[in-house]
């Protein structure tokens, strides 16, 4: 994480079924300025245990998923936190499946093949408006 301390970073939870994709944006994500990895999942259910305990700001998540779907975890954020940003990073790139996730709660979908970096860009620009609007900490010097 490359966060200042007056301003936190943007929490990203990452859900997908394999380990090492998870490992690999992880990586690549987890290196950008203002953003910070703070938890994986491959299944639904202890997505939402995860996205909740580490207070995400937004999920990263793929269509496929060990013991359910990346539409469920789309149905359940927008359900109990529909304050998280929720991201569709997928194989699954379909007009079919982008008009189901985006319908379902998704305010973004990219093909994860075709479209990484710009989901890569997407996620930078959204954690550096997270850092502009976000209040100085208790104690902070400024002018």
């Amino acid at each position: 994480m490359n966060s200042s301390l007056n301003h936190p970073a943007l929490r990203v939870f990452l859900v997908d079924d394999a380990f090492p994709v998870r490992r690999r944006m992880a990586a690549l994500l987890g290196a950008l300025d203002g953003v910070e990895i703070v938890g994986e999942a491959e299944e639904p259910g202890a997505a939402v245990a995860g996205i909740e305990a580490g207070a995400a700001d937004l999920v990263v998540t793929e269509l496929h998923l060990n013991g359910g779907s990346g539409m469920e975890l789309l149905a359940l954020l927008a359900q109990r936190m529909p304050h998280v940003i929720a991201m569709v990073l997928t194989n699954r790139s379909g007009a079919w499946f982008r008009r189901a996730c985006l319908t379902s709660g998704a305010q973004y979908f990219f093909d994860k093949t075709r479209e990484f970096e710009l989901a890569r860009s997407t996620i930078r620009r959204i954690a550096s408006e997270h850092h502009a609007r976000a209040p100085l900490q208790s104690g902070a010097n400024h002018v």
